[in-house]
């Protein structure tokens, strides 16, 4: 007979504990595989829901399947070989914050989706985490809300402090469906519909865009990663965008990290529209009224809740005919947000200036979206200045041109401003140009903070010329090749009003001017679009070159009317004195211009000549009655003109500098402007 095999003691029980040990993590994955783990939605939708601080639920079936983490390119412990649970749940919802509750017309849920799946760390569980490396939707619909104080749904903050439990999601896959926006604050109201791609090796998905921001029609398209990370140091996630809204276009294309902290934004950024101003309603950075734009470049920046940074730089484009590039920087800090930087242009045409005081064309204002308001026959812009969002930004930007060009060549080589606003004052300290070969230089205050003009600007302007050649001036003109002549002068003023019309129509101040030597003409006049000018001198000589010994000029304004103190102008062959007024409220003329002829080669009127109506269609007439007055006539304007007394200087003939400079003199005293509302300072 065999003999029996016979165990001791010991090896009976070694052997009984191995067999539990290996039947119960088999037995335990034959019931976990065969369980129902429909039952266990109670318990997940619970910790799920204090993890998350809002309500969350499976409401469909749930099963579970076991996986081994994904772990390419990473050396392996044992952690790693032990299989995770993978669910997969039909028709989950997740809630609103119960701060959201109660929100007028806030949608039931945040998200909703027909099927999701997951993988859970299993040894996090020991420490009250929930881990998920990776979440897969099909079909979501998201509705993401914010009121118009300010909460929204999408920001998840831990409801209750005392629940020990925590979620950790690493990266979520996208997949078909629709995701809707609706923001009381910024009155958005906009639904994307995100479709997967196959063949994209860098996008995972495409989506498009339609709906209103902000009141204005939004269409639009993009693409986007695949796999979004939301660890804080994730992969960057691919992201392209193609928006429309009204006649402005944005494009962008780049990255975007850390999207839980809606933050690190990488992209080249393209813009065009009809105007800049038109990029409010989309940025709420306050910039001017300019032509058409364009301009490409790199931004970077965060999209924090609370604000943000951002800088655009390296960019370059066009605004109307002149060229633009530099760098700017926008912080949405309080009290004010904040633009900062310096933009440049090699060549800026003139007329692209136009916009930023309404000066342009109906044809312009209809592409920039402005209606045109321009009364027939007024020649001032009445264009209103948009105050009430100058206090929504500060800035301090300092722009430069090397050159500026007009339809008629124009020899201005330089343009050097600093635009600084500060809590609705806006401030060009300094605004100078380099003009044919003398300077201009300006200080512009405009105060649009409401505070001493409601609806309105209190405005001041210092501005001096000097050294301004004529022949550089209109280089263009062959007559002028021998002058010599310089023009020189300065004015003060203030004003209130809301438009370079109702400004100019308020002013008080003082204007000076004065031509050193010079030769004038009707052609010379054009060039200049001084079209009145041109007229009164085609009245007086034809279209024939005079040449110009001194042309001083000396107004008061108030309230918008200049009256002149002294106005005379010397030539080889008369002198003319100059006495009226310009009406800047209504644009009307009143000048009374009387010729004291020195002989009888070229003036053929010797009686005062009227110059009176409009800027837009002055009338220039003759009194036939005083031509056997107007040695009478003379002397009576120069007891009223305070000039008279510079007359026997005047009259000391060419070749002598006495009369021009007792003029240059008179000239050259420093005008002063009352402040806003306060008493008119003269120095002398």
């Amino acid at each position: 007979m065999p003999r029996t095999l016979s165990l001791s003691r010991r090896q009976k029980i070694a052997l009984a504990s191995a067999a539990v040990l290996v039947a119960v993590p088999v037995a335990a994955a034959v019931v976990l595989l065969n369980m129902d783990w429909n039952r266990a939605k109670p318990w997940l939708n619970a910790r799920a829901s204090d993890a998350l601080g809002r309500p969350f639920a499976i409401a469909g079936d749930l099963s579970l399947t076991w996986q081994q983490p994904a772990t390419a390119g990473v050396q392996k412990t044992w952690r790693d070989y032990l299989p995770w649970p993978h669910l997969q749940a039909q028709d989950v919802r997740l809630g609103n914050p119960d701060a959201m509750a109660g929100t007028d017309g806030a949608p039931p849920q945040l998200a909703a989706v027909s099927q999701m799946a997951f993988s859970l760390n299993p040894l996090a569980l020991l420490d009250k985490k929930i881990v998920i490396p990776e979440l897969r939707f099909d079909a979501p619909q998201v509705r993401l809300l914010r009121s118009k104080d300010g909460r929204n749904n999408w920001t998840f903050e831990k409801q209750d402090p005392s629940s020990p439990w925590q979620l950790e999601l690493q990266s979520v896959v996208f997949s078909k469906g629709t995701v809707y926006l609706t923001d009381a604050v910024t009155l958005t109201a906009m639904r994307a519909d995100v479709d997967t791609l196959t063949d994209d090796k860098r996008y995972g998905i495409a989506w498009t865009l339609s709906g209103t921001y902000r009141g204005e029609s939004v269409q639009g398209g993009g693409k986007a990663g695949g796999v979004l990370s939301l660890q804080r140091q994730g992969t960057p996630f691919p992201v392209q965008a193609d928006m429309r809204v009204s006649g402005t276009s944005v494009a962008i294309e780049g990255t975007l990290t850390r999207p839980t902290d809606l933050a690190a934004l990488d992209v080249r950024l393209k813009v065009s529209g009809p105007s800049m101003a038109r990029l409010y309603p989309l940025t709420g950075v306050l910039l001017p009224e300019t032509p058409h734009f364009s301009t490409e470049g790199h931004l970077t920046g965060t999209l924090a809740p609370r604000g943000g940074e951002w800088v655009y730089e390296q960019f370059s484009g066009k605004v109307g005919s002149s060229d633009i590039g530099g760098k700017l920087a926008f912080s949405a800090s309080t009290p004010r947000k904040r633009l900062t930087g310096e933009v440049h242009s090699r060549l800026l045409q003139l007329s692209d200036l136009g916009p930023l005081v309404g000066a342009d064309s109906s044809a312009s204002k209809k592409e920039r979206g402005v209606p045109s308001t321009q009364p027939a026959g007024k020649v001032l812009p009445v264009e209103t200045f948009k105050t009430e969002r100058w206090t929504s930004l500060d800035a301090d930007v300092r722009y430069t041109a090397d050159r500026i060009t007009r339809d008629a060549e124009l020899p201005i080589s330089k343009l050097d401003t600093h635009v600084v606003l500060t809590d609705g004052v806006l401030s060009l300290t300094p605004l100078n140009f380099n003009v044919a070969g003398g300077t201009l230089t300006s200080q512009i205050k405009l105060d649009g903070s409401g505070k001493v003009v409601a609806n309105g600007i209190a405005a001041e302007l210092k501005a001096s010329a000097r050294h301004l050649h004529i022949q550089q001036l209109f280089p263009r003109l062959p007559a002028l090749q021998a002058s010599v002549g310089q023009i020189n002068g300065d004015a003060s003023l203030s004003a209130t009003g809301n438009s370079v019309a109702t400004l100019l129509g308020s002013s008080n101040g003082e204007v000076r001017a004065l031509i050193d030597r010079g030769s004038i003409s009707k052609l010379l006049l054009e060039e200049m679009g001084l079209n009145i000018g041109s007229i009164v001198v085609t009245k007086l000589v034809g279209d024939k070159q005079v040449k110009l010994n001194c042309m001083a000029a000396d107004f008061v304004v108030s309230k918008g009317l200049m009256r002149t103190r002294q106005f005379i102008v010397d030539t080889d062959d008369a002198i003319l004195h100059v006495d009226g007024t310009v009406n800047l409220g209504n644009e009307r003329l009143d000048l009374t211009l009387q010729p004291d002829s020195k002989g009888l080669r070229i003036f053929s009127l010797r009686s005062p000549l009227y110059v009176k109506g409009t800027f837009s269609q002055p009338d220039v007439s003759v009194d036939k009655g005083v031509l056997a007055l107007r040695a009478g006539g003379a002397l009576a304007l120069a007891v009223v003109a305070p000039v008279a007394a510079l007359l026997p200087l005047v009259n000391a003939g060419p070749g002598e500098d006495s009369a021009c400079a007792a003029l240059l003199a008179g000239a050259r005293v420093k005008p002063v402007a009352p402040k806003p509302g306060g008493k008119r300072r003269h120095a002398r």
